[in-house]
């Protein structure tokens, strides 16, 4: 690299000759948000940036709710909230542990 070049750990380096023949993806790459560094052999010569920070896409709620396996599904509706018995907390009471 050049005499006192930075670049940035996160961002793709790409030759020139590269960028020329995957323009298109590379774009796509920086319209998502990515950072790549166009250089010239080895030495760094542009940044390719977004001009604006990708757009996050809102989260859809239950959109994975098909892939939860039968009897997990609705964990509320079947007594979650509950208080628990004395067996379920583990204070089986011994009648006649106090004798």
């Amino acid at each position: 690299m050049g005499a006192e070049t930075r670049i940035d750990k996160a961002a793709k380096v790409v030759t020139i000759h590269e960028a020329k023949t995957h323009l298109s993806r590379l774009l796509a790459e920086v319209e998502a948000g990515s950072e790549i560094v166009l250089a010239r052999g080895k030495t760094p010569i542009a940044k390719m940036v977004p001009l604006e920070p990708p757009v996050k896409q809102r989260r859809v709620p239950g959109r994975f709710a098909h892939l939860v396996p039968p009897g997990y599904g609705d964990i509320l509706s079947h007594g979650f909230h509950d208080p628990l018995t004395d067996e379920e907390m583990g204070l089986g009471l011994d009648e006649g542990a106090g004798d």
